[in-house]
């Protein structure tokens, strides 16, 4: 079966042993649209931010529950890294691999110089499941979060845990 998505996604996640289950649907560019195709009992959807800090020097991969609001204000308070802003389209390819609308966790495969500091959601540890597009925003996988944990680690990039969300939506 094709797979859309790119294949440095499949298989890392292979080669980690780290099982998914796939979903296709029509291209999903925010979380909005997204959210009409979210497949997946006890699943929970992310909401993945890319951001630059003002100097344009350091880049950042803030991973989150959907249903949770977040401007960028708060972001900075939280990250301690300064004013950011969201990183252009440039940067998105240059740094992940991707155009707007297919940021996610699996981004990281493609960083492959560990120029992105991720910050995820503590919440996420404890969910059953979480659900991200494979770097390609027509379809969506999904992996336990303790998969994802084990992803996270094995990408090399530097990383935080936090409380990330200012306010349900």
């Amino acid at each position: 079966m094709e797979r859309i998505g790119q294949p440095q996604v499949y298989a890392c996640l292979e080669r980690l042993g780290i099982e998914y289950e796939y979903y296709e649907h029509p291209e999903a560019p925010t979380i909005e649209i997204a959210a009409q195709f979210y497949r997946g009992e006890g699943t929970t959807l992310c909401k993945n931010l890319f951001f630059r800090n003002h100097k344009g020097n350091r880049h950042y991969l803030v991973i989150m529950e959907s249903h949770f609001a977040m401007d960028i204000h708060s972001v900075e308070k939280l990250l301690h890294q300064g004013k950011l802003s969201f990183a252009s389209p440039e940067r998105m390819m240059r740094y992940l691999g991707v155009k707007p609308g297919s940021v996610s966790l699996f981004n990281l495969v493609n960083d492959t110089d560990k120029e992105v500091t991720l910050f995820v959601d503590s919440k996420l540890l404890d969910v059953e499941k979480v659900s991200f597009h494979p770097n390609d925003n027509r379809a969506s996988l999904v992996i336990s979060s303790r998969d994802m944990l084990k992803f996270i680690e094995n990408c090399g990039n530097r990383y935080e845990i936090m409380d990330l969300y200012s306010q349900e939506c």
